[in-house]
């Protein structure tokens, strides 16, 4: 499982003209699922991104967390973070998992963030979305979590 993780003051998501998830200041979440992700890939994303101490404390350091600052998560679905662009110029997809497969992992994702105590936004799994954010740092960070195993 691949996320890529932005610090924002503000976040949303809109499908078809509509505003479908909001948050201030926290993480939006970009989710993509490949071959082989299992429920367990979903949890430990879910527990290493609640706990980052990536938000500024009084000294201007990054020493706090999710929790420490109050913070809310937009979770956005995104398989192309599977895209694979080494031959041609197109990417392809071939590992990224089935959607029905990915969109039960992204709900266990987003299931485990809530257990955790923290409010969870999220866009609509396969849809066209359009998402805006201001990132703030910028603060931009990618995991995998089949580096963790």
């Amino acid at each position: 499982m691949r996320a890529v993780v932005q610090r924002v003051l503000e976040s949303s998501v809109r499908v078809d003209g509509k505003t479908v998830g909001s948050i201030g200041k926290g993480l939006m979440v970009l989710l993509g699922v490949g071959k082989g992700d299992e429920e367990k890939d979903a949890v430990y994303l879910a527990e290493k991104i609640t706990g980052l101490r990536i938000f500024e404390d009084e000294d201007e350091k990054m020493n706090l967390s999710l929790a420490d600052v109050g913070g809310s998560i937009l979770a956005i679905s995104q398989f192309t973070l599977y895209g694979d662009c080494r031959k041609g110029r197109r990417p392809a997809f071939t590992e990224a998992l089935e959607p029905e497969a990915a969109e039960r992992l992204y709900e266990v994702f987003c299931a485990k963030c809530r257990e955790l105590g923290f409010p969870v936004e999220k866009g609509i799994f396969g849809a066209d979305m359009k998402v805006s954010l201001i990132n703030d740092g910028p603060v931009t960070l990618l995991l995998e979590s089949k580096k963790a195993f």
